[in-house]
């Protein structure tokens, strides 16, 4: 298949990106139809930032040149700036930049977006384990232990959720943990 050159481009960019074998997650999806798999790995920084972003694929190149949008979106963003996104969201990226999908190759974004979702599951698994037997967790969306909230609190003389999520990251994912951290607000000497 010949594919317009934004898409053969993308494809040669994102097969050409370094695989870090250092990743902080990695996340595969396949499609059972035409046998493809495509994998993204994820290293992130302590400030819950992504530094870098890598791909593996035996798909076509519109899988590639899919996987290369997704690459270059989420790269050097904050881990709270990606919260929320849907599927129809960054299928309405990948169109912006690619065009629309080749006949017949609608399912290749859907499953690098999907490879994508399960890098970031994995990201948010691997940050949970680090504190079984520890502290508790306050933010499993950044892996922020009560521990470090309360140092925050006290070192930085915070009294607000939104102040403790800007100094950690806790409390700007899914918003399920800003009512412990105001627990411990109210609760921590300062």
């Amino acid at each position: 298949m010949v594919y317009p050159d934004v898409v053969s481009e993308r494809a040669f960019r994102a097969a050409t990106r370094n695989l870090n074998s250092n990743a902080d997650a990695e996340g595969v999806a396949a499609s059972l139809s035409c046998g493809s798999f495509i994998r993204f790995y994820l290293t992130v920084d302590d400030g819950s930032v992504v530094k870098d972003v890598g791909v593996s694929s035996n798909g076509c190149g519109y899988m590639l040149a899919a996987a290369d949008v997704l690459c270059e979106f989420v790269a050097r963003r904050h881990l709270a700036e990606l919260h929320g996104l849907n599927d129809s969201e960054l299928s309405a990226l990948i169109s912006n930049f690619l065009g629309p999908p080749p006949v017949g190759r609608t399912a290749c974004s859907k499953i690098a977006i999907e490879a994508l979702r399960s890098a970031f599951a994995d990201l948010r698994s691997k940050r949970v384990e680090e504190f079984r037997g520890e502290t508790p967790l306050i933010c499993s969306c950044f892996g922020v232990s009560q521990d470090r909230i309360e140092a925050a609190i006290r070192e930085r003389f915070l009294e607000t959720v939104d102040e403790v999520t800007d100094v950690c990251n806790a409390g700007g994912g899914c918003g399920s943990c800003r009512m412990l951290i105001q627990e411990l607000l109210d609760t921590t000497p300062r």
